[in-house]
C-alpha cells in the first residue's frame, strides 16, 4: 500500500540495531554519532498467526505474508530546525514518511557514547518534539504566505484554508503536537497536503535494558507520564537482547533462549503489529492451493477497494465478496466445510472488510 514508518531519534538511542532486528535490511551500527546519513529502507514482515493456520489447513504452493516499509532515519541533534546536524535533510525524511517510531534510550551503559553526555528521554524527546514544532510552524507560515493573496480575493476555499492553518499555528506556538488539535475530519482534509511533521502518529519505544523489559524502570515511568495527553502509545524494547535474538537461525535454539527470558515471542514482533496498528492497517486472507496470502488494507475498507488490492481491475469488476470469518474457517477446516456449514456470506459492495476475513471475490471479465 506504500505506507511506511520512519524510526526516529537522537544519536546512538539504538535505532539502527533495532532496525536491524527488524528488517531484513542491514543498516551499519557503530558506537558514533550520525553513523546513519542516509535514511535505510527494509521491509518487515507482519507476524500473524493466523496466515501459518490457514496454511497448515490448505497446504498451499506459497505462503505471503503481509509486509510493510520502514526506514532507519539519521539521528537528530539540537536546532537541526536551523540546518544543525543533518538538519533540514533528516525533517525531509520524516515528512516522506506515514507514521513515526520515536526511540527513547532508557538505560545506562558508560561504554555507549550519548550525545549530550547523560542520559535522559525526556530531555531527548523534547529536543526532538521542538525541532518537528519549529519546522511545522515554518511550513505553516510559508503556507499562508502563498494563500493570503487569494484568500483575500475573496476565495471561499482559500479563506476556510487560512482560518484552519490559523488553528494550527496557535496550537503549535503552545507548544502541542498537530495530531492533538481538535478538528473535523473534513476540514483536516483540506490541509492534507500541507504534511505536517506533528501531525503524524506517534510510538515511542522505549529501549532499555534486559532487566527492565518487563517492569520498565524510572526512565520508562517518567516517559509514560508525559506522554498521557499526546494520543500516542508506547512500548518497552531491550535492542540489545533483540540482536541477540535476530542472530538464532535454528528456530529451537531462539525457542529455548525467549523461554529462558521468560518470553512467547520476540519483542519486535509486538513492536511491529504495534507500528501495523499506528498505520490504521488491517488484514484480509485469501486460502487456495497456488498460496494462502495476507492483504493489507486501511481499517474502513470496502470490499471492491479490498478486491482492488489484489489487482486493480477488480475493483471496478467487483460483483461480491464470498466471506468466511476466520474463526469459522479454522473450526471447520476448509472452505467446502464452511460451505456446508452455511458459513460463507455473500456481501456486497457496501460490505466493510474485518480484519482477519478470508475472502474469495466475484468479479466479471
Amino acid at each position: 500500500m506504500g505506507l511506511s514508518c520512519g524510526i526516529v531519534g537522537l544519536p546512538n538511542v539504538g535505532k539502527s540495531t533495532l532496525f536491524n532486528c527488524l528488517s531484513n535490511a542491514r543498516a551499519q551500527v557503530a558506537n558514533f554519532p550520525f553513523c546513519t546519513i542516509e535514511p535505510n529502507q527494509g521491509m518487515i514482515t507482519v507476524p500473524d498467526e493466523r496466515v501459518n493456520k490457514l496454511a497448515e489447513l490448505v497446504k498451499p504452493k506459497e505462503v505471503i505474508p503481509a509486509t510493510m516499509e520502514i526506514f532507519d532515519i539519521a539521528g537528530l541533534v539540537k536546532n537541526a530546525s536551523k540546518g544543525e546536524g543533518l538538519g533540514n535533510k533528516f525533517l525531509m525524511h520524516i515528512r516522506n514518511t506515514d507514521a513515526i517510531i520515536h526511540v527513547l534510550r532508557c538505560f545506562d551503559d558508560p561504554n555507549i557514547i550519548h550525545v549530550d553526555g547523560t542520559v535522559n528521554p525526556l530531555r531527548d524527546k523534547e529536543i526532538i518534539d521542538y525541532e518537528l514544532l519549529l519546522k511545522d510552524l515554518e511550513t505553516i507560515e510559508n503556507r499562508l504566505g502563498k494563500i493570503v493573496k487569494t484568500a483575500q480575493a475573496g476565495s471561499k476555499e482559500a479563506r476556510k484554508e487560512m482560518e484552519i492553518i490559523e488553528r494550527y499555528r496557535e496550537h503549535l506556538k503552545a507548544g502541542k503536537p498537530a495530531r492533538t488539535m481538535p478538528i473535523d475530519p473534513r476540514e483536516k482534509e483540506l490541509i492534507k497536503e500541507v504534511h505536517l511533521l506533528t501531525s503524524k502518529p506517534v510510538l515511542y519505544v522505549c529501549n532499555v535494558d534486559e532487566a527492565s523489559v518487563k517492569t520498565g524502570n524510572a526512565w520508562v515511568e517518567s516517559v509514560k507520564k508525559v506522554i498521557e495527553e499526546e494520543q500516542a502509545e508506547m512500548l518497552l524494547i531491550a535492542a540489545r537482547m533483540e540482536a541477540e535474538i535476530a542472530e538464532f537461525e535454528d528456530p529451537e535454539e531462539k525457542k529455548i533462549f525467549l523461554e529462558e527470558m521468560g518470553m512467547k515471542e520476540p519483542g519486535v514482533n509486538r513492536l511491529i503489529r504495534a507500528a501495523y496498528k499506528l498505520l490504521n492497517l488491517e488484514t484480509f486472507l485469501t486460502a487456495g492451493e497456488k498460496a494462502v496470502r495476507a492483504w493489507t488494507i486501511r481499517k474502513g475498507t470496502l470490499a471492491p477497494q479490498a478486491a482492488g488490492v489484489i489487482h486493480s481491475d477488480f475493483e471496478k469488476a467487483f460483483i461480491r465478496a464470498e466471506v468466511i470469518k476466520y474463526e469459522d474457517y479454522i473450526r471447520y477446516g476448509s472452505e467446502a466445510a464452511c460451505r456446508e456449514a452455511g458459513k460463507i456470506s455473500i456481501e456486497g459492495k457496501d460490505y466493510v472488510v474485518q480484519d482477519g476475513d478470508v475472502i474469495y471475490f466475484r468479479v466479471g471479465v
